[in-house]
């Protein structure tokens, strides 16, 4: 129990950090940008979420979320453009992943991180999030960059892979919700541009 339990709150903060990233930052992008119910998109989109919590694969998810996302009324060519794009390089999740692990195994190591190596933990992160491929376990590869960033022993991702399926399950459910959001902001944006062309053109 004494174990478990340091690795029972990891996965606590992770999870809370997730949901935190989806009910407010990506529910106010929706309401804001998207101008559309924040409920709405997490009803529609509950379907895409429970796949992806299954399988832990974006790009497995990926076709299951382009038919949600036009039901909401996101035309085919936004998202066969915006989806696949951000299957790739969107992955919210993965960073919020990776820098939790990386001062959790701090901790674990009895490092204190100073305020710089907290920003680059942040950076680095972020960067390495943009890379990462979206198949199962491929997060827990590209944290030993963000590890090698701070100088933290890479072996410390032994204390983490253990459950690292825990967390793989998360953080893909928040890449693709990401990536809904998205679709759904530029189908916005697309619409309001076409309707000021729209009004700026003679009428007969």
């Amino acid at each position: 129990i004494d174990v478990l339990r340091p690795l029972l709150w990891l996965i606590v903060v992770a999870y809370v950090a997730m949901i935190v990233q989806i009910l407010l930052v990506y529910s106010g992008i929706i309401k804001i940008f998207a101008r559309m119910n924040p409920l709405k998109f997490l009803k529609g989109e509950m379907p895409v979420m429970g796949f992806a919590f299954a399988s832990a694969s974006s790009v497995g998810t990926l076709p299951i979320n382009m038919e949600c996302t036009e039901k909401m009324g996101v035309s085919k060519e936004v998202t066969s453009f915006v989806l696949p794009l951000g299957a790739t390089i969107n992955m919210d999740g993965t960073a919020i992943y990776q820098g939790v692990c990386a001062v959790f195994i701090a901790t674990c190591y009895g490092v204190d991180l100073t305020l710089g190596q907290m920003i680059t933990i942040v950076l680095t992160a972020t960067l390495a999030s943009i890379g990462t491929a979206g198949v199962p376990g491929s997060g827990v590869v590209m944290l030993t960059m963000v590890l090698e960033s701070v100088n933290l022993p890479v072996a410390g991702i032994g204390l983490v892979i253990g459950v690292d399926r825990i967390f793989d399950m998360g953080r893909t459910t928040v890449n693709i919700t990401g990536d809904a959001a998205c679709a759904l902001v530029v189908s916005n944006l697309e619409k309001k541009a076409e309707a000021r062309r729209a009004a700026r053109r003679p009428r007969a």
